[in-house]
């Protein structure tokens, strides 16, 4: 077993600095003007998108269309049938689970671990793993590493002294350098035979979500999305760590705190209500609408949702005029196709659905040029 230890760096680093600086946005994105539940929906619509990021490092190609489509149907046949389809869809089960378990203070187990790896590789043909949910119980290799992980018989004690490490309560200054001193030692021990990366980085957003970036104004926070941005320097940092000199460690960790820094600059502009309406929803549909995905008039009731959040059917008579039941009928379309839902269960008000949906295409296209999309998800579409 090797500790894991903070390196110490000079004040002046790019390390440091990038700390203050995280420091300094987080303390100012506060709870924001964009509406809980709008900001909700943008959460799912990143989740999804990291999700295809994470598939995509380890050479999915699976385009986001089909992805969404697959997310939005997990449970037809078709669809399971298409292995790459299917590792995106128990990805995002995988994180589905993280959300559904893990919060503020939660204790990461080696249970937990293996639960993820499961979840993650369970019935897959080219990412599967023969042993799901198991450590492995034989040597491994790491393709296109000089680095060679522990012997089998270390893994579970390896993995102990990584979770301890993640469990313990740190400075706040320090929470982001944990996370990316344990997303690398994980990797280091490369614990299963296959699908370390993808658990890795579900790990590594569960411990993101322990230390609090669950809150308002971080849940969209995700560090597959640091990771997709050049999957070429992922795999470069990651093997230049693999000596666990000092130096080595510092380069990873600010690395990963600068690439944290910058989709934490992007998180800030979700915040904003003014920039999501103009910038995001409106021009998303307005492309819908060029595009004949949707009507002049359902293009108009959409926009209408998205400036006031939550829509009951008389807040939509001028774009579907006539009778009520005429504006009934245009609105159960809208929910047939899953562009709008219900804000509860019961209820006669509306919401737009952004993922998965299909606005969903149409503002992934919106952050791509707003510069928001990681690399990896740009040659897609």
């Amino acid at each position: 077993m090797l500790p894991i230890n903070y390196p110490e760096f000079p004040f002046s680093s790019p390390l440091a600095k990038a700390i203050i600086q995280l420091e300094r946005v987080r303390g100012e994105l506060g709870d924001g003007t964009t509406p809980p539940a709008v900001f909700a929906q943008l959460r799912s619509l990143f989740q999804l998108l990291s999700t295809i990021m994470s598939a995509r490092i380890e050479g999915n190609r699976t385009s986001i269309v089909d992805a969404v489509a697959g997310v939005a149907a997990s449970g037809m046949d078709e669809l399971r049938a298409n292995d790459e389809v299917q590792e995106i869809i128990q990805l995002h089960e995988a994180t589905a689970f993280v959300d559904s378990t893990v919060e503020r203070g939660t204790t990461l187990s080696h249970g937990f671990v293996r639960e993820l790896h499961r979840i993650a590789v369970t019935g897959l043909e080219r990412e599967g793993d023969k042993t799901p949910g198991a450590y492995r119980l034989s040597d491994v290799t790491i393709s296109g590493s000089h680095h060679r992980p522990p012997a089998p018989g270390d893994v579970h004690s390896d993995m102990t002294l990584l979770l301890d490490f993640i469990n313990a309560d740190v400075e706040q200054n320090y929470d982001l350098l944990k996370i990316a001193l344990a997303h690398h030692r994980f990797v280091w021990i490369h614990p299963f035979g296959n699908g370390n990366g993808r658990v890795g980085r579900l790990l590594t957003y569960a411990a993101m979500r322990r230390q609090g970036f669950a809150a308002a104004g971080y849940r969209g926070l995700n560090p597959t999305a640091v990771f997709g941005e050049n999957r070429e320097l992922y795999y470069e940092r990651l093997e230049d760590a693999d000596s666990l000199e000092p130096e080595a460690l510092i380069r990873w960790s600010t690395y990963v705190l600068e690439g944290l820094l910058s989709d934490l600059n992007k998180l800030s502009m979700l915040g904003k209500q003014e920039f999501v309406i103009g910038k995001l929803l409106l021009p998303a549909i307005a492309r819908g609408l060029r595009s004949a995905r949707f009507t002049v008039a359902e293009a108009q009731a959409l926009s209408t949702i998205a400036k006031i959040t939550e829509a009951k059917a008389a807040d939509l008579a001028l774009a579907f005029p006539g009778s009520p039941a005429t504006r009934s009928q245009a609105i159960r379309k809208l929910l047939d196709r899953g562009i709008i839902e219900p804000v509860a269960e019961g209820k006669r008000a509306y919401r737009l659905r952004l993922a998965p949906s299909d606005l969903t295409g149409l503002l992934v296209r919106e952050l791509d040029e707003l510069d928001f999309l990681p690399r990896i998800l740009r040659d897609s579409e």
